[in-house]
């Protein structure tokens, strides 16, 4: 193995270079599992659902009644009032996690020869429904990288803390579910290292070409592995000529060719950066939404006993209490809260050949715990078992083109994948990308077609991508290693 100077070429093009390779430093994706498999056998986290009421090192406050860590850290459960003017739902309130301090998300990456390779880690959370998740190098909370919980320090975190010596390629704070966290944010991050360093019990370099394959698998990938991907560089003039190695005007207007133009800078897009500036900007201002922090028991419609807390008609989601016992993590135990949503999830984008350009259809979403009124979400992001009985206005926009979508060659990406599992329990989504042939209005108010390079342009901001949007984002550059093989 040997280690590379900083490369001249440009990141984009690197990252296409690993895109493109699908055996790296640590061998093939047999080899991967072989490694994968054996440390799942060594950690694990047993998990025991809990009452409320039982969970040590919690407790539910005299005057608030909201649910705190005794060490006045990590995160507190609490109520959140909502008004939303002009909405089907209008006002309501709910319970809500409220995490004020910004965690880090955070990979190290190095050109092994010639190829950039991620350093993933394997990690166990408490909420993973199938165990064993591939994570990003870093994946802590403040409360966890400053010792709060007086365990094992957190590997590699010195790259991300202190990277001002350091080539960062992503850097930025991005909001985390609106619906179940309050104004949460995290720090996204890349650090690409020259030098060599110790690969520890846990962690294995992976070029991007082996993390998308893994991606196309049910729960592999974790939530944080796909925010930070999100947020590369995935963009550039010529990027896609890149791809193939050919000029990609002569592969064709089908898919692979419409999705590989769609990366590139100079790829005519329907609506410009500006335009579609404008058109988030002016989304912010139309939408007039109150969020007050209240008490927990001021929550109406959820009921609360010494076991959960849950809504008054099973919709949602409810906050139960979990014991933990690990093995391989920086403690050995714990008791928390957690959300356990109800039902699995659909979240998918449609897509659009546009003069030959892939757009995606994202919406101007309004959700309670955003910091900024609004961001953009997947095309639609809902459970679908909320809706039952409830009239058709109430139904997200496009949902029966996404449910009628079945399994044929329009669906381009599908698969199962669970949201953060240190704080939801068992959360599943349906994560889709399917083409169409419906359209929206140049000027529809709340969705609008945009190209991967603008998607990819706007994940490098705070606020604009969503992390429903921002994971699917990740999903559309895993298409990019088969559209090339398709289009070369």
């Amino acid at each position: 193995m040997t280690a590379d100077k900083p490369s001249k070429t440009p990141t984009a093009h690197r990252i296409a270079t690993s895109v493109l390779n699908p055996v790296g430093q640590s061998g093939d994706l047999e080899e991967f599992f072989q490694w994968f498999q054996e440390f799942g056998s060594r950690v694990y986290t047993d998990v025991e659902t809990i009452g409320l009421d039982e969970l040590s090192g919690w407790y539910t406050d005299a005057e608030t009644g909201n649910i705190r860590h005794q060490s006045g850290k990590f995160f507190t459960v609490e109520g959140l009032e909502v008004h939303v003017a002009d909405s089907y739902f209008g006002q309501w309130s709910q319970p809500i996690i409220r995490q004020p301090e910004i965690g880090i998300l955070g990979t190290v990456v190095r050109e092994i020869d010639g190829v950039l390779h991620f350093l993933m880690q394997a990690k166990v959370e408490p909420g993973n429904p199938h165990g064993l998740q591939l994570s990003p190098t870093v994946q802590a909370t403040r409360s966890n990288y400053t010792g709060v919980h007086r365990g094992r320090s957190v590997p590699y975190v010195e790259y991300f803390r202190d990277a001002t010596d350091r080539h960062v390629l992503v850097d930025v704070r991005q909001s985390e579910q609106g619906s179940w966290f309050y104004q949460k944010r995290n720090r996204n991050m890349v650090v690409e290292v020259t030098e060599d360093i110790e690969v520890l019990d846990g962690f294995r370099w992976l070029t991007l070409g082996q993390i998308h394959q893994l991606l196309a698998m049910d729960d592999v990938v974790n939530m944080d592995s796909r925010t930070v991907l999100a947020c590369m560089p995935f963009t550039g003039p010529g990027l896609a000529d890149r791809f193939t190695g050919r000029d990609v005007d002569r592969v064709g207007d089908g898919f692979a060719g419409a999705l590989l133009r769609s990366c590139s800078t100079d790829a005519r897009a329907r609506h410009t950066m500006d335009e579609n500036l404008s058109w988030i900007t002016e989304a912010r201002v139309r939408h007039q939404v109150t969020s007050r922090r209240i008490h927990l028991p001021e929550v109406k419609g959820w009921h609360r006993d010494s076991e959960k807390i849950s809504h008054e008609r099973g919709l949602y989601f409810d906050v139960i209490g979990v014991r933990v016992t690990a093995n391989g993590r920086e403690v050995t135990g714990w008791d928390q809260p957690m959300i356990r949503p109800r039902g699995t999830g659909i979240i998918a984008f449609l897509v659009k050949n546009i003069d030959g350009v892939l757009h995606a259809l994202v919406h101007a979403r309004v959700e309670a715990g955003y910091f900024d009124v609004v961001e953009l979400g997947p095309t639609v992001q809902c459970t679908p078992e909320n809706y039952v009985g409830m009239p058709s206005a109430a139904a997200p926009r496009f949902l029966h083109e996404v449910l009628r979508s079945g399994g044929g060659r329009r669906v381009r990406y599908q698969t199962t994948l669970s949201e953060e599992g240190g704080r939801f329990f068992y959360a599943l989504n349906r994560y889709q990308i399917i083409e169409t042939e419906l359209d929206v209005a140049p000027d529809d108010p709340d969705y609008r077609w945009m190209t991967v390079h603008q998607l990819t342009e706007l994940a490098k901001h705070s606020h604009y991508l969503n992390i429903q949007a921002r994971s699917l984002v990740a999903c559309l550059h895993s298409l990019f290693a088969s559209a090339a093989e398709e289009a070369a």
